[in-house]
């Protein structure tokens, strides 16, 4: 990594539709915002809510965070990502629920879609091995649920196995005092999911001390140290309710905090 500050990004899901997250997108791009990353979920589609991105956009980047292979496999994935402009596409990948042969699963995945689809990909992971893979068989890692400190020597391991790998970290972030509860039960949730609370076991760490609090000056700070932990941050906006208006303002939240620091 560079010693220039990673880029600033935002995160939403894939479910609040691809007309809202068209209305996103814009707002994003016209912000200054490096990408979109859409969380893709039972139901909904990130790569049909990128393509309503697309269509609104000219240098926005388009990502996914992350497709589970488990549930959509490689080749499902290339066909619908075809459609979109590789120059600008993420594809975040991850294991899902896999465990018997999910590095390999991994590796021809990311073979595939590097083949058939041309664009960038990084591999989610939480563990080393899964880390190393995306550091030396793909463009690089997508992390998640990190403090500072940490995501900064995940970053690095990566670039020691490959000093271009991209290391992009997505980071919970409340900016309304509204969004605190939510904020709340999103960290709780994950916290229960077993993988996850293994991960926060072995590193040490609580799931609350991952995440940026609604305070201006807190999270204006967090940003700056996260900023300057990895190569992009995706900011997973969390707002008080799942309206574009919501997150509209958030947007317009973040890039003044982003432009203050």
């Amino acid at each position: 990594m560079s010693a220039a500050p990673g880029t600033l990004s935002l995160g939403v899901a894939a479910a609040l539709g691809p007309a809202a997250i068209a209305e996103i997108a814009g707002a994003a791009e016209a912000a200054g915002f490096e990408a979109l990353w859409v969380n893709d979920t039972p139901g909904a589609d990130a790569l049909e809510a990128l393509a309503a991105a697309a269509s609104v956009t000219a240098t926005l980047g388009l990502a996914t965070g992350v497709l589970p292979l488990d549930r959509r496999p490689a080749e499902e994935i290339a066909a619908a990502a075809t459609a979109l402009p590789a120059h600008r596409l993420t594809l975040g990948i991850g294991s899902g629920a896999a465990r018997q042969g999910a590095l390999a699963m991994m590796t021809e995945g990311v073979q595939r879609l590097r083949a058939e689809v041309g664009c960038r990909i990084l591999v989610g992971a939480l563990g080393p091995r899964m880390r190393r893979l995306g550091a030396a068989e793909a463009d690089g890692v997508l992390l998640s649920w990190l403090p500072p400190g940490l995501a900064r020597e995940q970053a690095a391991a990566a670039h020691e196995v490959r000093p271009a790998a991209h290391v992009a970290l997505y980071v919970r972030t409340a900016l309304d005092p509204a969004a605190e509860e939510r904020m709340r039960q999103e960290a709780e949730r994950y916290a229960g999911f077993p993988s996850y609370a293994g991960n926060f076991a072995r590193l040490g760490i609580d799931v609350h001390d991952t995440v940026l609090p609604s305070p201006a000056r807190d999270a204006a700070s967090g940003i700056v140290a996260y900023r300057d932990a990895v190569d992009e941050v995706v900011l997973r906006a969390i707002v008080p309710e799942d309206t574009p208006a919501s997150y509209l303002r958030f947007i317009t939240t973040a890039a003044q905090l982003r432009d203050a620091s």
